[in-house]
């Protein structure tokens, strides 16, 4: 039975220093060689992604609303409701709709 287990051990620490050893190339990534670097005028494709995820954001600042609109009276009673409006009503929205496209 001791034998099983050290068997069983020997081999589960074989397989974490694998696993752990494939993570270490994803460190590096291009953004830190200067690859990539960072450009002042989206691309059509981060502009297609933009109009492709709006409808989720939308949805996302409803739901916020919805959250702030039952929330409000136990934000009412500790002091915060200014925050919990900005934080929950007014950044969504303004990230949903005032935001251009291709900017994250």
């Amino acid at each position: 039975m001791q034998t099983i287990s050290k068997k069983l051990a020997s081999y589960l620490m074989a397989v974490i220093l694998t696993m752990s050893s494939l993570g270490l190339p994803m460190t590096a990534n291009a953004a830190s060689y200067g690859y990539m670097a960072e450009s002042t005028e989206p691309t059509g494709g981060e502009m297609m992604a933009e109009i492709l995820m709006r409808p989720f954001m939308l949805v996302g600042t409803v739901l916020t609303t919805a959250t702030f609109i039952i929330m409000s009276p136990f934000s009412a009673l500790g002091g915060n409701f200014g925050e919990s409006f900005d934080k929950l009503v007014k950044e969504p929205a303004a990230y949903t709709f005032t935001r251009p496209l291709g900017e994250l």
